[in-house]
This record gives structure tokens, C-alpha cells and sequence, in this order.
């Protein structure tokens, strides 16, 4: 075994106290490209971490501390920790070491208690290196050839995750579940359509903080960020969908404030460390003026608000706007959409039927298409208004999918019949009220 790489020491203060901090729980969240390990401890402690290897391991070392705790392992598909295993060291404080299945850079800090949790130990394991080699893989697969027509492409944020349960519903249904049950229905809806594309920026349950959705999406150059939230209120008759842009002046009403300040304080729940000096100018960075369209937000998000009227309720019969952190992204349009009420009993169930949700997505997927078929970026296959034809395809499906008339299909491209060959290129004429 090689000597010791390094040595961390962190020593936070904290109120001394007679008896043994208790490590209470222990909860692991696996993500793409990293892995949170949780301890849930009675009270502020004293701590040091160190890294070894041959074979790679990260041994934390708290002071005056116990648990007996049954550990809880990692899944199959964690892609950095092995296994957890504890023991007493100097009989009075406790020894955590994480067995690595490969070298990975360590972030650790406390969190003081919220609504959600108590006292928090949290470490984080990633590794910098992959994570820039896979945006750099991300880059090269997103660009098209010159010439090329790309995909539109729209980035569909399920709320909350991992640490971060967002709202509960009466029956004990978390929001973070059922809106990335959704997100996926959207995904599958959107990416049936052609010319677009849809990509998630999370795809399991496990923390993401508001700044880094917001990169997912500028990874992928997406052209859309859509944010699916499913929210409670103090008063659970409180019913109805909601579809929000950022307000850079206040919010479009009360509600719509506290809405905002409640998903905002998403980083907190899930835990960013207050002693990364990155950290430390998050809220400097996401209070600075966005620039992006802010006209096209509202246009697409009263495009979805209409589709959502066609399904059920919904809380506010305009686009609302309020300032909610995940919407300040300087270069994409954005939208954040409260499909439901989690808090209210009726919509709680409806939120954990499929068929419900699936109605959901597919209002949202229908506002964002006439949005971009009248509004669809240069290079686009949707801008360019043409279709090769698959097989498969017949005139009528394409007529269909493309909202035009048989009739005006036919004539865009002098056809006297409806036989079409694959490969063949066809004109797709303008829509009645696009551009």
C-alpha cells in the first residue's frame, strides 16, 4: 500500500456536548458523473478525510462519534463507490471508509438543518477529468456537418432529486418522482416528432443543483429549457396547472413569489456547500441580468398554458412570471411549468396515474411544436419545412404530423397520387398562422 496522497482537515465549529454525536442514517445517491454520500448525525461534528490507494479508498474520520447503523451499499451501476464499512477507532470515535472502484476527487461540508432534514455530513465523489472529456464528447456529437440539417432540441428539467423530495402529497407522493415520470413521457412524445430532439437533465433520482441544469442544457446547445414541477401550498384546495417565465422586475403576483422563493431554495435542501468560493457567487451569478428572448419564452409557455387548459384546470388563466432561479439561463428561453398540486388530494392521484401524466406531457408537447413550427431556428429541420420520406411514411401520417392538408401537401410538391418513395424529399408548405 503506497503512503497516504493527502489529508483533509476540516475543523467546523460546533456546541460541544457531553455525549457521542450519533450518525442516524446514511443514504448514497448515484448520478452520471457522480456519487453523494449523506450521513444524517445528531448534532455538528468534528471530522477529517483522507485519501488512499492500492487499492483506492476514502476513510472519514469523525470525532467522538457512533452509530450502529446496518450501512446502507451502493447500487450495481454506482460508477465510483464499491462499498461503505464502519468501525470504532480509539473506542470513542467512529471510522467510515468508502472502498472506490476507481481514483475520485473528494468535496465535503456540513449542512445546517432545514425543513426536510437535521444535521447533514455530506461527501461527494466525482471525477473532473471524465466530466470534462464527456462535455467535450457531447460537443462533437451535437454539432452537425455543414450543410446538415440538426434536430431542435429541448431540454426538459424534472424538478428536485435525490436529497431534494420537493413537495409531498397527502398520500406521501413525491414530487421529484412523479415529474420525472413525466419528464420521460415528454422526452418519448417529443423525440416520436420529427426534427426534434429532447434530452433530460437528469435521468434518476439523485441532486442536482439549479446551476448545473441549466449547463445540461447549454451542454447539449439546446434551444428550449422546459422545468416540470409539481408544487404544494399551504392550502391544499389550492388546484390547477401553472406555466411561469422569469420576472426580472418581481413577481406577476403574491403566490407566484412564494412559489419562486420555495423552489429556489432547492440548494439548500439538496446541499451546495456555503465554503466553495464557486459556490459563494452562485446567487451573484443568477441574479445578473438574462438576455435571453424573453419574448419567446412567454410565447411558448402561453402555447403550453393552452394545451394544459384542454386537459384540466389550471391556476391562472395567463403566463405567470416570478423569479425563479432555473429560468435565468442568459442564452436559452425557458419556461417552468406546475403541471399540478401535489398538496391537493385530487390532483395528487391524478399525478400518479400514467394516463394522467401522459395527457400532461402530451399538452406540453403540443404547445412546444406550433411554437417551433412557426418559430423554428435557422439550420433546422423544422425550419427548413422539408421531409425525407422513411419507411413507413405515407402521405397522409406526414400531412398529419406536419398540421398541413393533404390537399396543400399534394400541391407543394406537384404530386398527382399519393405514392411516395423513400428518400424522396418533400416540401412541407406553411401552416395556416405560421411564418
Amino acid at each position: 500500500m503506497r503512503a497516504l496522497i493527502s489529508i483533509v482537515f476540516i475543523c467546523l465549529a460546533f456546541n460541544a456536548q457531553a455525549g457521542a454525536v450519533r450518525v442516524e442514517n446514511v443514504r448514497i445517491w448515484a448520478a452520471p458523473d457522480s456519487t453523494r454520500i449523506v450521513f444524517d448525525v445528531s448534532e455538528g461534528v468534528k471530522y477529517q478525510i483522507s485519501k488512499l490507494d492500492n487499492p483506492f479508498r476514502v476513510v472519514i474520520d469523525l470525532d467522538n462519534a457512533e452509530t450502529n447503523l446496518k450501512i446502507e451499499q451502493p447500487g450495481t451501476n454506482d460508477k465510483f463507490l464499491q462499498r461503505l464499512r464502519s468501525a470504532s477507532r480509539n473506542k470513542k470515535d467512529l471510522r467510515v471508509v468508502l472502498d472506490l472502484k476507481k481514483y475520485s476527487q473528494t468535496n465535503s461540508f456540513q449542512l445546517q438543518p432545514n425543513k426536510h432534514y437535521g444535521h447533514r455530513l455530506v461527501v461527494d465523489l466525482f471525477d473532473k477529468q471524465s466530466e470534462e472529456q464527456k462535455s467535450q464528447t457531447v460537443d462533437l456529437e451535437r454539432e452537425a456537418p455543414k450543410n446538415e440539417l440538426r434536430d431542435v432540441v429541448i431540454a426538459i428539467d424534472a424538478g428536485h432529486g435525490g436529497e431534494d423530495p420537493g413537495a409531498k402529497g397527502p398520500r406521501g407522493t413525491y414530487e421529484k418522482d412523479v415529474v420525472l415520470a413525466l419528464a420521460k413521457q415528454l422526452a418519448d412524445l417529443i423525440n416520436a416528432e420529427h426534427g426534434m430532439k429532447a434530452v433530460l437533465t437528469r435521468k434518476g433520482d439523485y441532486f442536482l443543483r439549479l446551476r448545473k441544469r441549466i449547463s445540461e442544457a447549454r451542454k447539449y446547445k439546446a434551444d428550449l429549457f422546459v422545468s416540470i414541477h409539481a408544487d404544494a401550498f399551504r392550502d391544499p384546495s389550492v388546484h390547477g396547472s401553472s406555466v411561469y417565465v422569469l420576472s426580472k422586475r418581481g413577481s406577476s403576483s403574491e403566490h407566484a413569489r412564494w412559489l419562486a422563493e420555495q423552489e429556489n431554495a432547492s440548494d439548500l435542501i439538496g446541499g451546495v456547500s456555503l465554503d466553495d468560493k464557486e459556490d459563494v457567487l452562485v446567487s451573484v451569478l443568477l441574479d445578473l441580468s438574462q438576455t435571453a428572448s424573453l419574448e419567446a419564452s412567454i410565447d411558448v409557455a402561453d402555447r403550453v398554458l393552452g394545451g394544459l387548459k384542454r386537459v384540466g384546470k389550471v391556476h391562472k388563466n395567463h403566463v405567470e412570471a416570478a423569479a425563479f432561479a432555473v429560468l435565468k439561463s442568459p442564452d436559452i428561453p425557458s419556461i417552468l411549468v406546475e403541471t399540478a398540486y401535489i398538496s391537493n388530494p385530487q390532483e395528487e392521484k391524478k399525478l400518479r396515474s400514467e394516463s394522467h401524466r401522459r395527457k400532461l406531457a402530451k399538452a406540453i408537447k403540443n404547445g412546444l411544436l406550433t411554437y417551433f413550427n412557426d418559430y423554428a431556428p435557422e439550420g433546422t429541420l423544422m425550419a427548413s419545412r422539408k421531409h425525407i420520406i422513411e419507411r413507413g411514411d405515407t402521405l397522409s401520417v406526414i400531412a398529419q404530423q406536419y398540421r398541413v392538408s393533404l390537399h396543400s401537401l399534394r400541391n407543394a410538391n406537384s404530386l398527382k397520387s399519393d405514392q411516395i418513395r423513400v428518400g424522396q424529399v418533400l416540401n412541407i408548405p406553411i401552416s395556416r398562422g405560421g411564418s
